[in-house]
């Protein structure tokens, strides 16, 4: 009895690829290059793949960057206890959140777009929102004061990563060009502090901050007033 043949090939064929594969290979690109070097194509190149063949896994490359929120949000954003107190639970909540994200800043600059959500990251959301409900803001006034909270701790995150990247690269800065030529006469409060501006601003103060930023919405609520101009 004959052996039995082998599945027949067809000449020139892609090796087939999973859907691990492409969230891998983007995630590798994305940590050693930025968000900005991943493209369908090169990421295609990189699996050894075509760009046709990915789009059976994923429909773009915004639905590849969800995915990539996903598979760092489950890996890496731990859901912590949560405090009993409405307040408490809002900073622990935008805590964890800030704290992983600010060991893989490109996540931030994903974010920002604002039309890109993790699922997995609904749940830190929803204590956030909840808490501030709980603390006596109405749905509208809460969903608002989640914004603001995600602005400063995305903000804080862009920022002090720009920053760092600024000093690792060496030399001095336009910043500190400016501070050295500050007129006392005309600026005395900043001619005071400009010798310790830089140490000072690159303290981590995101917590101070927070907790700030919360009092002061549960304080005075969040205003619905509509912008000037509109």
């Amino acid at each position: 009895m004959p052996p039995p043949s082998e599945p027949r090939r067809t000449p020139g064929r892609p090796p087939r690829i999973s859907r691990d594969e492409v969230v891998g290979t983007a995630r590798r690109i994305v940590d050693e290059e930025g968000v900005d070097r991943l493209t369908m194509r090169r990421l295609a190149k990189e699996i050894g793949s075509t760009p046709m063949a990915l789009y059976h896994h994923v429909r773009d490359k915004d639905e590849l960057l969800v995915l990539l929120l996903d598979d760092y949000a489950a890996r890496e954003l731990r859901r912590p206890d949560m405090p009993a107190a409405p307040r408490d639970r809002v900073v622990a909540a935008a805590d964890a959140i800030h704290g992983a994200l600010a060991a893989c800043p490109w996540i931030v600059e994903v974010l920002t777009a604002d039309d890109l959500m993790s699922a997995s990251a609904l749940w830190f959301v929803e204590q956030i929102i909840d808490g501030l409900v709980a603390a006596g803001l109405s749905p509208e006034q809460a969903v608002r004061g989640y914004r603001a909270i995600w602005y400063y701790t995305a903000g804080e995150i862009v920022v002090r990563t720009a920053a760092a990247g600024r000093r690792a690269a060496g030399g001095d800065t336009y910043r500190e060009r400016a501070f050295a030529a500050v007129d006392p006469g005309e600026l005395p409060r900043l001619a005071s502090v400009a010798e310790r501006w830089l140490p000072l601003t690159a303290e981590d103060t995101y917590a101070d901050g927070l907790a700030a930023l919360v009092d002061g919405l549960l304080a005075g609520g969040v205003s619905g007033r509509p912008a000037r101009g509109r």
